[in-house]
């Protein structure tokens, strides 16, 4: 897969070329057409699953639109058939080996046959973005795409196609019929949005993962001082993976004149696991939020609903990141911080008497507990590195010299200095200083940096297996 390599290096400046050198009116056909390669060179056979998604989806709108009077009939065949398809793909097995771990069902002997085919790369993505466009056509907040190009084009878009944004049709759907020209300023800063990316990407997240496998595959003979140290560099593993493969698309999109939401804002600096939600993932968070917990009742009920409609939805979160326990567990504890969040903001409102610094670290000692959970193989080993993280102290893993820390936690340095300055809004910047004598040695250093301690080796992104 072309973000699977270097590849997508050769890949990207070939589809600028093209699209800022043909006519206006073949621009969203070559954008099609790339996105489709781009899902192809995975598995050409799965494109037919993005394509029957695109055409149902499409199709449902305009009934919407036509038929007022079977508009929810409609809309419940389109959800179903759809979430149908990502449940066979993403949880069929899960739920057959689930059944067949059940006491009263291992006595029986059941053979139920399990399903060979792979996860779709996107296919949580392309899902809900398709049925986030159905239920606005619905609630009447946009007008149905009538151009069905088009509208493939939305679900398929290749920047954000395998692991998002999960784009609104709202705001990206109207993009597609501009007529974009080019501006090198946006240029410029879609690319630097791209190299900062890479560098989350191959400096932190690429140095930081063979310390938490060779931790986490094996978590019973580490002990507490490994297992700690494991757990916080999946913290930033997991942020500079997901936030960079974001970046990257947000300014591949800039590049091509699109403007993609941002998905990560700081979320390491949040005061509260509430304020975390806010700024993780926020495409995603942003999605349920509308589609699922405010059609429960969101807020706007007594405190036992509205705290019933925050663990719903977090297991629901939980569910959407995959077919394990583990995942669920994660969703269900993050369901039990915000209650815990909403229950304290009842008691002692809005006036806050802890300092910020220890509500943000706090907030981050929880999140990276919960982490514990998403990065484990099992429930048992997520169990087993908490014991041990208490109990068990003894010899500090090395991994292959120290070097092999060093090196990571220079480059979170490096980000966590650039996190702060823009939270806080300091004006002095490097890369984006106005002053190009500034700013060209600042990149230029920046990619002498990722040439020399990125890790291109370090496999795909974490969250195309969502």
């Amino acid at each position: 897969m072309l973000f699977n390599s270097l590849a997508f290096l050769l890949f990207f400046p070939i589809i600028c070329l093209l699209y800022w050198g043909i006519p206006y009116r073949f621009r969203n056909t070559l954008l099609l057409l790339a996105s489709y390669y781009f899902y192809m060179s995975w598995e050409p056979k799965y494109a037919i699953l993005i394509l029957f998604t695109s055409l149902t989806t499409w199709i449902c709108g305009l009934n919407i639109a036509k038929n007022s009077k079977h508009k929810r009939l409609h809309l419940s065949i389109c959800i179903v058939t759809n979430l149908l398809i990502l449940f066979f793909f993403k949880y069929y097995n899960f739920v057959i080996d689930s059944i067949c771990s059940i006491e009263l069902f291992k006595n029986l002997r059941l053979y139920i046959p399990h399903s060979e085919f792979l996860l779709p790369v996107g296919i949580s993505f392309y899902t809900f973005q398709s049925i986030g466009y159905t239920i606005d056509v619905y609630r009447q907040e946009i007008k149905p795409e009538k151009n069905f190009l088009t509208y493939a084009l939305f679900v398929s878009f290749f920047p954000q196609l395998v692991a998002g944004p999960i784009e609104r049709a709202k705001n990206l759907l109207p993009q597609f019929h501009h007529r974009h020209y080019f501006n090198g300023e946006e240029f410029i800063e879609g690319l630097k949005l791209m190299l900062w990316g890479f560098f989350m990407k191959l400096c932190i997240a690429g140095n930081v993962a063979p310390y938490v496998d060779a931790v986490y595959n094996n978590v019973s003979n580490h002990y507490s001082s490994s297992l700690i140290l494991a757990s916080v560099f999946f913290s930033f593993q997991i942020f500079c993976d997901f936030g960079g493969y974001s970046l990257i698309a947000i300014g591949t999109a800039r590049c091509l004149g699109f403007r993609l939401m941002q998905n990560f804002n700081h979320p390491y600096l949040s005061t509260s696991v509430k304020d975390f939600w806010h700024r993780w993932h926020i495409s995603l968070s942003s999605w349920f939020g509308s589609y699922v917990y405010i059609p429960l009742g969101g807020s706007r009920c007594n405190l036992i609903k509205h705290c019933k409609n925050l663990m719903i939805t977090m297991l629901a979160s939980g569910i959407w990141h995959g077919a394990n326990w583990t995942f669920i567990w994660w969703g269900g504890i993050h369901g039990i911080f915000l209650v815990i969040n909403t229950l304290y903001l009842k008691i002692f409102g809005k006036n806050n008497f802890i300092p910020k610094a220890i509500n943000i670290i706090t907030t981050w000692i929880l999140v990276t507990w919960a982490w514990i959970f998403f990065r484990a193989n099992s429930l048992s080993d997520a169990f087993t590195v908490m014991k041990r993280i208490i109990f068990d102290h003894g010899k500090f893993y090395k991994g292959e010299g120290y070097p092999s820390i060093i090196l990571p936690l220079l480059m979170i340095l490096i980000l966590l200095i650039k996190e702060i300055k823009d939270e806080y809004k300091f004006k002095f910047s490097l890369i984006h200083h106005s002053n190009p004598w500034i700013s060209i040695p600042s990149v230029a250093l920046l990619i002498i940096t990722i040439l020399l301690c990125a890790e291109f080796n370090s496999g795909k992104f974490i969250y195309f297996q969502f």
